[in-house]
């Protein structure tokens, strides 16, 4: 993946707290998977 100003990172919105969050390297595989933000929403869903 080239370099990307994180404006032009792609975003999806939380199913817990509903709020955006941007791609991150480390879901680089599994960016269809992700649904929370953090660990924290995905425990309380």
């Amino acid at each position: 993946m080239k370099m990307r100003k994180k404006s032009e990172l792609p975003t999806k919105v939380c199913l817990t707290c509903g709020r955006p969050f941007a791609w991150r390297k480390k879901w680089e595989k599994v960016w269809e998977e992700v649904k929370y933000c953090s660990d924290r929403c995905r425990a309380n869903k």
